[in-house]
């Protein structure tokens, strides 16, 4: 059965939405982007490679990848084999590689080798959807952006805020209930309660200070203690 409930009003379900998120802010306070980089073309390559693997795992590629390849046109001009070597730990690399070398030929061709600062233009670039533009966006633009990657669609629904399962969907919902400014950074503590306290198969539900507006609360343990074992803390939590 679905937490959410058809019978409360568009405007309950927003207040209990904005109770909730600013209790999040309090609950995570350091929640923040935890793919390492300094530019846009960083952060958008790292996010193209964090599909399928944790954001740890891209973190420790990241530094050998952005030293040899630091432009566009080094991407777009890559030898296959080098790259593929480098990118062998993030798993799929050869598709990885495929992607990381059409986008870097995609920005030299169509954006004189630049990040374009727009979700119409990043969206039009190979492996880049919605999800890896608005973490773009939010991140290195400053421009408000909801991440609606597995964690964020789980909780969102969980929370009983959404119905939908398709993420563009669910972005359009939680976008008429959450502040456009607070986009980027509410993303990062939904992502951050999602691999840290509301666990796909246990939830820490007696450890989760969001229990009493939660639809879900007792889906996982409820006792303090045994929820208190599932909170995992930040360096076990990337399990993305």
């Amino acid at each position: 059965m679905s937490p959410f409930d058809p019978q409360e009003s568009p405007l309950a379900r927003t207040r209990r939405a904005r109770r909730m998120a600013r209790e999040l802010a309090v609950i995570h306070p350091d929640a923040h982007c935890e793919l390492d980089f300094t530019t846009p073309l960083e952060l958008l390559v790292a996010t193209v490679l964090s599909a399928q693997t944790t954001d740890r795992t891209v973190n420790k590629v990241t530094p050998t990848l952005f030293a040899r390849y630091p432009t566009a046109a080094a991407y777009a001009g890559a030898d296959r084999a080098e790259l593929e070597e480098v990118l062998k730990p993030t798993g799929f690399f050869r598709a990885k590689a495929n992607s990381v070398i059409g986008l870097g030929q995609a920005l030299v061709e169509r954006f004189d080798g630049e990040v374009p600062g727009r979700l119409t233009d990043l969206v039009t670039l190979p492996g880049v959807g919605r999800k890896t533009a608005n973490v773009v966006l939010g991140n290195a633009f400053g421009v408000p952006g909801l991440t609606v990657d597995t964690h964020f669609g789980r909780l969102v629904r969980r929370f009983g805020w959404t119905a939908e399962e398709d993420p563009v969907k669910v972005e359009a919902e939680i976008a008429e209930i959450v502040p456009k400014k607070e986009w980027t950074m509410f993303s990062h503590r939904v992502i951050f309660h999602g691999r840290r306290v509301c666990h796909a198969k246990k939830p820490a539900c007696g450890a989760c200070g969001l229990a009493a507006w939660c639809p879900s609360y007792g889906i996982g343990p409820l006792d303090p203690e045994a929820a208190a074992k599932l909170v995992k803390t930040p360096a076990a939590s990337d399990t993305e």
